[in-house]
């Protein structure tokens, strides 16, 4: 754990000592309320725990982003007189299309981009054919890696749902099944046994194209070798497609873009406000999903970060906030023990939506993502502007798959 981590928690651990002092000074008044002197104390350390609670977060995800597996990204290499293996003969071509385009590129180096990225020294290639009708190359494993560790963290959904990849984008039927209600039987002697047929249902899994648009890169700077070509790319353009396709991946139509696991969920409950939602709501969406996956480990609430913020506010009969903080190392905030999901293209609480989810959305809702991310460079076409031009996209679809792994709290139509 980092030394400011450690402080954090020791800080947010004093605050929540204060409050749960006051707490019991509250049990022992006759009706149970926080002294009038406690207030202000109370509200500056619930304030002080909601800010050291954000800023945990963040050092966790840093964290989190150094500990990375980077082990296949090649590291610099002294000048040797062995010859390079495969990936880094494909990384060092792959470098040199993003700074000049394949025009300016050797023979060797085309050939080494058109055969693909071949796993170690052996013909086995790992991510197949290095083109396609596009024209882009795939990118080398080690970007592979950094480009999709960004890409999730702007995408709640592809972080919780289940995930498959495929080499072709053809459309996958991808099989659907619910058997709940059907039981077994007692059978008598000398009985015929009795029929009953599983029903196996598909969903079709597109391919629909993400593109991060154009980004355009100064030569200068391209050709300079102390500037990190890739890492530019990798991040801008990471960030663009993480969040057009989790815009889609949680509110899709359907409809030339991926069924959004919102648009595909079934309401569990509805709450009595349009705008506001109360403890036992929460508690009733919780036991609307059976048990079998609001029992999972991976059960837990996705909303926006503005629902959040309301239900944080939730108090109990003796005006004391539900929500518990994470004062341990290691443990997580949870709404009723369990843990909750930020996703910022949940709405907010109004009418008629859908706020929160609860339940297991690795069981209940697929991605598909075609291949890898690939790129494009336009060497030529900036040229008068002494400028390189990237772009990236990748193939990628989703879908409900089991609509009783999850349900949604609906905010009432009035």
């Amino acid at each position: 754990m980092s030394v400011r981590l450690t402080k954090l928690r020791e800080a947010q651990a004093r605050a929540w000592n204060q409050i749960t002092d006051m707490r019991e000074r509250a049990e022992a008044e006759a009706d149970g309320q926080i002294r009038a002197e406690d207030e202000a104390a109370w509200s500056a350390a619930n304030d002080e725990l909601n800010k050291l609670g954000g800023q945990i977060e963040e050092e966790e995800r840093h964290i989190s982003l150094e500990k990375v597996d980077r082990s296949n990204i090649p590291a610099p290499r002294e000048e040797k007189s062995e010859k390079p293996t495969n990936d880094e003969q494909y990384r060092s071509a792959f470098g040199e299309y993003l700074k000049r385009g394949i025009g300016r590129l050797s023979g060797e180096q085309q050939a080494i981009l058109e055969r693909g990225f071949v796993a170690h020294d052996d013909e086995t290639r790992a991510l197949s054919v290095g083109t396609n009708s596009a024209g882009g190359y795939l990118v080398p494993p080690g970007y592979r890696d950094e480009f999709i560790v960004t890409l999730k963290d702007y995408g709640s959904v592809q972080n919780e749902a289940q995930v498959i990849q495929t080499e072709s984008g053809q459309a996958l039927q991808w099989p659907t099944m619910n058997d709940t209600t059907n039981v077994g039987r007692l059978l008598a002697e000398n009985v015929q046994m009795t029929e009953t047929d599983v029903v196996v249902g598909t969903k079709t899994l597109d391919a629909y194209v993400y593109s991060s648009d154009l980004t355009r890169v100064s030569l200068q700077l391209a050709n300079d070798a102390a500037f990190d070509v890739e890492a530019l790319v990798r991040t801008a353009h990471a960030e663009r497609i993480g969040r057009i396709t989790n815009q889609h991946f949680t509110t899709g139509t359907g409809t030339a873009q991926p069924d959004g696991i919102v648009t595909g969920a079934t309401s569990g409950v509805t709450a009595a406000s349009a705008t506001a939602i109360t403890a036992d709501e929460l508690i009733d969406l919780v036991h609307s999903v059976d048990p079998a996956y609001r029992s999972s480990s991976r059960a837990a609430f996705m909303l926006s970060d503005t629902a959040l913020k309301s239900l944080r506010k939730l108090k109990d009969s003796n005006g004391l906030y539900l929500w518990q903080p994470n004062v341990q190392a290691g443990s997580a905030a949870s709404l009723f023990g369990h843990r909750y999901v930020i996703n910022q293209d949940m709405a907010v609480p109004a009418v008629s939506v859908k706020s929160v989810l609860f339940g297991d959305f690795y069981a209940g809702y697929v991605i598909r993502i075609v291949q890898g991310i690939q790129v494009i460079t336009f060497a030529e076409r900036y040229m008068d502007y002494l400028q390189v031009g990237h772009s990236s996209f990748m193939r990628a679809d989703g879908t409900v798959q089991n609509a009783s792994a999850y349900k949604a709290l609906t905010q009432a139509a009035v």
